[in-house]
């Protein structure tokens, strides 16, 4: 009698390679790296938290951002997004499993803006929105995005997803009422996107 499959799991072979990148853990090694771009005002400026030190960023290494599985859901990984040709941190990346029972996830990103425009964080991301779909069997994943954040709205429009939402003030968030975007995709779409090409098997 075959034995029923168990609940789902994403247990990543790190590193994660895209054509341009290794996604994988965050190392005490990576300090200096993330504090060139988490240290510096307007890159924290419509993200949840303030400009990080050193000492901060180690601490969250050592405790936040040890999880490189998501065995259930409410948890959450960080990942290094890594240059594979120089070696340079250019950001990290978010997964979280939000429900097991509606197989939905979300995602986020923070880069170095002085590697942007070369489009790092979106082919990051990417390779996330396929370890959701693909590794951990997600149905859904959304992204919340500041509506004053034009470059992260722009990316992920370039990922294909799309706005679902806008929720008016519906936060107060460093100082000021803000408002939030909502953006999706299916797995389906997620599949559509990366099915080969007639003509090219």
């Amino acid at each position: 009698m075959a034995s029923m499959p168990g609940p789902p799991a994403l247990r990543p072979r790190y590193p994660v390679t895209t054509p341009r990148l290794l996604i994988r853990p965050l190392t005490p090694a990576d300090a200096d790296g993330l504090l060139a771009y988490r240290s510096v005002p307007d890159v924290c400026r419509y993200v949840p938290f303030e400009p990080q030190t050193r000492k901060e960023l180690l601490e969250r290494i050592a405790t936040r951002w040890t999880r490189t599985e998501l065995t259930a859901a409410g948890q959450v990984i960080c990942l290094g997004a890594q240059v594979r040709d120089t070696g340079a941190l250019a950001g990290d990346v978010m997964l979280a499993w939000q429900s097991q029972e509606h197989a939905c996830g979300e995602i986020g990103a923070v880069f170095n803006p002085d590697l942007g425009g070369q489009g790092y964080a979106t082919e990051a991301l990417d390779a996330v929105l396929g370890l959701g779909f693909q590794g951990l069997g997600l149905h859904r994943i959304i992204a919340r995005i500041d509506e004053r954040n034009d470059p992260s709205i722009r990316m992920v429009g370039r990922l294909g997803m799309r706005q679902e939402a806008r929720l008016v003030e519906n936060e107060w968030f460093k100082g000021q009422w803000t408002t939030e975007l909502d953006f999706a995709m299916l797995a389906a779409e997620w599949h559509a996107r990366h099915a080969p090409a007639r003509g090219s098997e």
